[in-house]
């Protein structure tokens, strides 16, 4: 797992982005073909971006070389931003996530805990600024299935306001 910080970078962003976002290339894929000339290969990345203050985004792109996908995966993660609602540094509540056979448990934590989960779930987590929580994965370890399983999750949770609003009602303490 690959992290990059554009804010800190010295003419290695390819981009030409100072945007203050961090990026993080969790896992790149390479397949190959086999045509009557040789082997032909293509990669496939998945990028996490996110501001570290509540705001990420994931990109899955391929392309025939792997600085190509890496790019393309980004600028896809930037047009894929979402806001992750959060009580102070962690979550609201615990949700579950799936997507295929992939499945995650997120759980709040109170502060300094950290953030306890593996490298898919955490460069999510960390590159959205939550600082305290907890995770536990279930069943496939393919990293785009962890990653839409944790993008299902965090796209389920709900501030106390936000399910006030919803419902019409005031919740009880």
């Amino acid at each position: 797992m690959q992290q990059r910080n554009t804010r800190n970078t010295q003419g290695g962003d390819r981009g030409g982005r100072d945007d203050g976002l961090a990026e993080v290339t969790v896992h790149i894929n390479r397949n190959c073909k086999v045509v009557k000339g040789g082997k032909r290969f293509s990669f496939s990345a998945l990028v996490v971006v996110g501001d570290r203050a509540g705001r990420a985004g994931v990109g899955f792109a391929k392309a025939n070389d792997v600085p190509s996908a890496v790019d393309k995966a980004n600028k896809e993660a930037r047009k894929n931003m979402f806001t992750i609602p959060m009580v102070g540094t962690t979550i609201p509540h615990k949700v579950r996530g799936r997507f295929g056979a992939g499945h995650i448990v997120i759980l709040p934590a109170p502060p300094g805990t950290g953030v306890i989960a593996g490298a898919v779930a955490r460069a999510v987590l960390t590159t959205a600024g939550v600082g305290d929580v907890l995770t536990k994965s279930f069943g496939s370890g393919n990293p785009v299935n962890l990653i839409k399983a944790t993008l299902d999750a965090l796209h389920q949770l709900r501030t106390r306001e936000q399910v006030e609003a919803l419902r019409g009602v005031t919740l009880p303490s």
